[in-house]
């Protein structure tokens, strides 16, 4: 079930997008076991992050702990963690005690600032790390102040992510060379990577430092969000010139008035006839008119609402596990089908069974117990 099929990584838990790279890895058919805290607290029943892998609880603070890690790491193709550089070091869990229990392990490191330079041990935030590597300041609208995008360029675009990805590239080498290796994942990195784009832009003279003003960032009439009449909202992305010409047709304005589309000194006038044009039918009633026509239109819907669009249920691109609404495995494969199997384990709810499969005899893991390096029951 999925690409990753046969595939066993470590994953030392920890927060958002360290845990979205491990549903990523999972939802592709990795067996992918979570190292818990050995008390935790709440269970996460509704956690979607932690979906389809098991969970093991170790006290990390003791050397029987740590050791038994170590021994399940020798049976693993990948481990990787986003802590602090120097943290799995000081644990007993770093690149070096790992790949010599197991030379071919890939050995995946993800933090805000990468592993080296004056900012590594500092602490910071995705708004940091989006902030620092030039993309939030490019997100907003003209005369405001740049907008964050929720968490999502830094810690999940550019960081977990991209960890998932450098763990497949290291794997698929590791089968070539035999050996492992390690891999700094720095969401700055990985967010200065996903303004590619606009850094080919600005070499062309074609993207200006103004915020709101560009092409993509809103300062065009034709790609942006209006307000509707019932207070909805409803997003365009009429670039291409048929596309242009087909949002001036289903929208009734003046063509002639609206010829200019890529003069940015018409933009502004431009924008505010369409918003008062947008405003005059309601949400519903542009998406008769527009949607699922050249115009490239959409209406911008909530998170509550995404999952009911006719075209998001006939891809099933939303499921409903253990009760919980989420998005499903991405992207999709003809053969190795993507699943997931459970939602989120309670921490440490399947010691036993990891252990066993790690190798691990009744008794080493009734020592295990009575020794409280692991929950007695799991």
């Amino acid at each position: 079930m999925g690409p990753l099929a046969g595939y066993r990584i470590v994953e030392l838990a920890g927060i958002g997008p360290g845990p979205f790279c491990g549903m990523m890895l999972s939802d592709m058919g990795a067996e992918v076991i979570r190292i818990d805290r050995l008390n935790p607290g709440a269970a996460r029943p509704k956690d979607v992050l932690a979906r389809n892998r098991r969970s093991v609880a170790v006290d990390l603070k003791t050397e029987a702990g740590v050791e038994t890690v170590l021994r399940i790491v020798a049976t693993a193709d990948g481990l990787f963690e986003g802590f602090r550089p120097g943290v799995t070091e000081r644990l007993g869990l770093g690149p070096d005690a790992c790949q010599a229990r197991n030379e071919k392990l890939v050995y995946g490191r993800m933090t805000g600032w990468g592993q080296a330079g004056p900012m590594a041990q500092a602490a910071g935030h995705d708004i940091n790390y989006i902030g620092l590597a030039g993309a939030l300041h490019a997100i907003g609208r003209a005369g405001e102040r740049p907008v964050p995008p929720l968490n999502l360029v830094g810690d999940f675009g550019g960081g977990g992510m991209l960890l998932a990805y450098g763990m497949v590239c290291g794997l698929l080498e590791a089968q070539k060379s035999g050996k492992g290796q390690v891999i700094d994942a720095a969401m700055v990195d990985g967010a200065a990577l996903l303004m590619a784009m606009f850094f080919s832009m600005a070499a062309g003279g074609m993207f200006s430092d103004a915020r709101g003003t560009n092409l993509l960032d809103t300062g065009a009439h034709f790609y942006d969000t209006y307000e509707t009449s019932d207070g909805q909202h409803i997003c365009i992305g009429s670039i291409e010139p048929q596309f242009y010409a087909l949002l001036i047709e289903k929208s009734g304005v003046d063509s002639d008035r609206f010829a200019k589309q890529m003069d940015p000194d018409e933009w502004p006038g431009y924008k505010a006839e369409l918003a008062e044009v947008f405003k005059s039918k309601t949400r519903d009633e542009w998406c008769t008119l527009m949607e699922g026509t050249d115009v490239c239109f959409a209406p911008v819907l909530s998170i509550f609402e995404a999952p009911e669009h006719p075209h998001n249920k006939a891809r099933e691109t939303f499921i409903e596990i253990d009760g919980v609404v989420q998005p499903a495995p991405s992207p999709r494969f003809s053969r190795t089908i993507p699943q997931v199997i459970h939602g989120a384990r309670a921490p440490g709810e399947d010691s036993l069974s990891v252990l066993q499969d790690c190798g691990f005899g009744e008794a080493e893991i009734a020592a295990l117990q009575k020794e409280s390096v692991i929950p007695a029951n799991g």
